[in-house]
């Protein structure tokens, strides 16, 4: 566990130890802050149902920070250390090939996790200034982050695995991109096939990112989509840990 743990200590340091991790710690803030903005006008003199966990999910800069600053967090887990040639001088250290993937993963969905703070304190703002307390509840909010970090895990799993798989940042980070932009737009077939229908239908439900984080948006916990993505998350895992574990031996 000691090394396990200085290995996540050195993947999530390197995130604030160059202009990478403060570039995209500003951007998500930036997104983060628009949509705040645009839920304030919104709300302006309206009153409105929804809880303010579903109108921030609403916005568009909630799927852009996953599908896209995604693959930049994770780009460089694997791939930096073969260009840069310190992958091997890692890999025949006395830790084992789980735990060097494990402690990648972990770090960057630390990471993630602390891109999404600023949602906390800007909720609570909008709650202080409205009358209504089913707005803002404690459930609400603990499902909304659930989601956020199921999702993460996700495509955290996915990016590790993609940047095990190559050299390149750039080709890890279009490889990630292209798989989680593809698993996103499953969540458009919802409209085309039938959620009560069986075969096709029952497996979009199924996948469906966007009704899942809607349904977790509202404070509504299905263990259906947990185990789905915790089962996603496991594989990529395993994938990334057959890919380490093949390489250290070519």
């Amino acid at each position: 566990m000691r090394a396990y743990g200085t290995l996540v200590r050195r993947e999530l340091g390197a995130f604030f130890v160059s202009w990478t991790g403060y570039v995209i710690v500003a951007a998500v803030m930036f997104l983060l802050g628009v949509s705040f903005i645009h839920l304030l006008r919104s709300l302006n003199g309206e009153s409105t149902p929804l809880p303010l966990t579903l109108l921030f999910y609403e916005y568009l800069s909630f799927w852009f920070i996953l599908i896209i600053v995604a693959p930049v967090i994770t780009m460089r887990s694997f791939a930096l250390e073969k260009s840069s040639g310190t992958y091997e001088t890692l890999m025949t250290t006395p830790v084992g090939d789980a735990q060097v993937v494990l402690a990648k993963f972990t770090a960057t969905l630390f990471f993630y996790l602390i891109l999404w703070l600023p949602l906390l304190p800007c909720l609570l703002l909008v709650r202080h200034y409205t009358s209504d307390p089913s707005a803002f509840t404690a459930g609400t909010v603990a499902s909304t982050y659930l989601g956020i970090v199921l999702l993460g895990s996700v495509y955290m799993a996915m990016g590790v695995f993609a940047s095990a798989i190559t050299r390149s940042q750039i080709s890890a980070a279009m490889v990630s991109l292209v798989a989680g932009f593809t698993l996103f737009m499953c969540s458009f077939l919802a409209a085309v096939f039938p959620a009560q229908s069986e075969g096709v239908g029952a497996l979009v439900s199924y996948v469906g990112l966007m009704e899942h984080m809607r349904d977790f948006a509202q404070g509504v916990v299905d263990v259906r989509p947990v185990v789905f993505y915790l089962s996603l998350t496991t594989l990529f895992l395993l994938l990334t840990w057959k890919v380490v574990e093949s390489r250290r031996w070519k």
